[in-house]
């Protein structure tokens, strides 16, 4: 039996579909590529915008049209919100909502009678870690949110906040090692929530996975600036093996849209969050630190002025090495998505290449800035015109010609 699965979306999605991955070919099954007939499919979808909806259909769509007889497995977001309405698509077999992830791979196995069915219903959230490259696996330590911000239907597609225990994850992370990959990325829907099921805390979750023998570096996915304690980053500036790398939303620059779309903090609370790890963890001779900020372009009542307020804050306070950027997608039943004055496409594209162009001129300040500084550098196993690539601590990409004894390997560079 073949199996193929594809996914839509962030890194969480990526680590879930590895995992069911690794179930199927723990019963025997060969996993195919996406673009080979299976006998079944499985879709991991993605919602946060009407373009992610159109691509999880059209997915379906070819799955069930590439072999007829084929089961076709849809879960993700998409299917948490829209789970009945997925049936009708032609060739849908079963729709997996978000408490139904940790029993897809055996119920599925029991439609095609290989399996006696689901053991893991119990199992509040899915425990789960990407193994598809050589040197980096991104573990998912938390679930769900309990923000609800006014744009975003990730609580309602995800769930509560809640989180796996810490003894799992380090037993996960152990697994991470014994396959010889040597950095780990924390991911979740909000990361630095951490513990709301077991009442651990975030910093010792870091304290425990920073003693997994194996494991030589750890990165943090997409914590919130409000959940970014002094306590947190002392102890990672104490000299860890976690790295000068922080990717924190920040989604707009204005003081009036944050309160509007109901975020946690406001721009100066922001600052003082980015001053405060730039203090810690940037001293003299050493690698400076890199912030990936997230921004969504064109929320609703975004005047051009609001906008400008967004583009200095960053230029000009923030001066971070990455934007990633985003045009605001309605979302039906979220209370942006009838909100007045909403923005034009049109105008959504304008400032988003303005944002863009802002970011690519960041992050080669970034990389000149750490000129001539030491830093180690992770070589990958990609090759590209007789070079490979691999990343420093602070994620700079850096280049060599292709050498495949260096391949998940860690080695002291100057920049």
């Amino acid at each position: 039996m073949k199996v193929a699965l594809t996914t839509l979306g962030c890194k969480l999605n990526y680590a879930e579909t590895s995992t069911y991955e690794r179930g199927f070919v723990a019963h025997g099954l060969e996993v195919v590529p996406w673009s080979a007939v299976a006998d079944i499919y499985v879709i991991n979808t993605c919602a946060v915008t009407e373009t992610a909806e159109k691509k999880s259909r059209n997915l379906m769509r070819r799955a069930h049209k590439a072999n007829p007889d084929a089961l076709v497995i849809v879960t993700g977001c998409y299917a948490e919100l829209k789970k009945e309405k997925l049936y009708d698509i032609e060739g849908v077999s079963r729709v997996f909502a978000a408490a139904e992830k940790p029993q897809l791979v055996n119920e599925t196995l029991a439609m095609l009678h290989l399996s006696p069915g689901p053991d893991r219903a119990s199992v509040e959230t899915l425990p789960a870690y990407s193994s598809g490259e050589r040197t980096r696996s991104f573990l998912k330590v938390q679930d769900g949110c309990n923000n609800f911000c006014a744009y975003c239907t990730v609580p309602y597609a995800r769930g509560r906040s809640r989180n796996i225990p810490i003894c799992e994850l380090v037993k996960q992370a152990e697994q991470i090692a014994a396959k010889g990959i040597r950095e780990v990325v924390l991911t979740g829907v909000n990361t630095g929530d951490f513990g709301r099921t077991t009442g651990e805390s975030f910093l010792d979750l870091l304290k425990a996975l920073n003693a997994v023998e194996g494991i030589e570096r750890y990165r943090i996915s997409s914590i919130e600036p409000n959940l970014i304690t002094e306590e947190i980053v002392d102890w990672i500036a104490s000299g860890t093996k976690f790295q000068r790398h922080f990717h924190i939303p920040l989604q707009s620059g204005s003081d009036t849209l944050l309160k509007k779309v109901g975020r946690r903090y406001d721009t100066a609370l922001f600052a003082s969050r980015i001053d405060y790890i730039r203090q810690a963890m940037e001293r003299p001779g050493e690698p400076k630190v890199f912030f990936g900020i997230d921004v969504i372009v064109g929320l609703p009542g975004e005047t051009e002025e609001l906008f400008l307020e967004t583009y200095n804050f960053l230029k000009d306070r923030i001066k971070p090495a990455f934007l990633h950027v985003f045009p605001y997608s309605k979302r039906p039943g979220t209370r942006a998505a009838v909100m007045p004055d909403q923005v034009q496409d049109s105008v959504k594209t304008e400032r988003v290449a303005r944002l863009e162009a802002l970011s690519d001129d960041l992050h080669a300040a970034f990389v000149a800035a750490n000129k001539g500084l030491p830093e180690r550098v992770l070589w990958e196993s990609s090759v590209k015109g007789g070079l490979m690539f691999g990343y420093t601590g602070n994620y700079i990409r850096v280049e060599k010609p292709y050498d495949p004894a260096l391949v998940n390997t860690l080695e002291n560079m100057v920049i």
